[in-house]
């Protein structure tokens, strides 16, 4: 197998004197899905917000492509390639869904390659074409999370980082979601997906880390982490 995109060895972070992650082991390959699941509090959303360089790690080491990251500022970790769709969408209130999108590529300059990045984010989501002036927050919440999903898309980036897809969605709607992943992940997106529910992730990934308390619990196959009977049991409530 090819040498990780991403690896963390060791990496500790919080919030002040809360301390969420404790010594994180993980590596994600180049043009693989990986999901990261458990429950609330876990510290999945930490840890993507480390990644991201929106938290600072305390100890431990962040490598992208085989370059230090770990404590650099997010627009340098942005730079490097890597984008951030944090949970809740964060669209901008009064700014356009093409606006939004085009935020995504407020650090690049080929205009041309943003344009056809913008026609491909339309055709993978043909609502958010059809309503591209629209103001991005008064769209419903799976439209949301689409425009949010593409504003990472605009970047351009090497690894997308998406937290929590399916929160507050109908089933539909995040099968919808589940196919354009798929679809970017066939044309060579690797993705690092936060999900709260299981079965989703599990079905949406290759590999998956299961997180308790701050650590990496279990890790291996999503296949093979769905047939456990223990994982079963723990989180699937089957």
């Amino acid at each position: 197998m090819a040498d990780p995109m991403l690896s963390l060895e060791g990496v500790t972070a919080g919030y002040g004197q809360i301390q969420v992650l404790w010594g994180m082991d993980l590596v994600v390959h180049p043009g693989e899905v990986v999901a990261l699941v458990g429950s609330n509090g876990a510290g999945k959303s930490t840890l993507l917000r480390t990644i991201s360089g929106l938290l600072r790690p305390n100890a431990g080491t962040i490598s992208f492509e085989g370059a230090e990251i770990g404590g650099a500022k997010p627009d340098a970790v942005l730079k490097a390639g890597i984008a951030h769709v944090p949970e809740g969408r964060r669209l901008f209130r009064g700014l356009t869904v093409r606006d939004n999108l085009m935020l995504g590529a407020y650090l690049r300059a080929d205009r041309e390659a943003i344009a056809r990045d913008l026609e491909t984010v339309f055709d993978l989501f043909p609502i958010l074409r059809e309503r591209q002036r629209q103001d991005a927050t008064t769209l419903s919440g799976g439209e949301q999370q689409m425009c949010a999903v593409g504003r990472g898309i605009m970047s351009r980036p090497r690894l997308l980082m998406i937290d929590e897809l399916s929160l507050g969605l109908s089933p539909r709607m995040v099968e919808h979601l589940g196919e354009a992943l798929a679809a970017l992940n066939k044309a060579g997106q690797t993705i690092l997906l936060v999900e709260q529910d299981v079965m989703t992730a599990f079905d949406l990934s290759h590999r998956a880390y299961i997180i308790e308390n701050g650590r990496v619990a279990r890790g291996g196959a999503s296949a093979e982490l769905a047939r456990d009977p223990t994982v079963s049991e723990a989180y699937l409530s089957i």
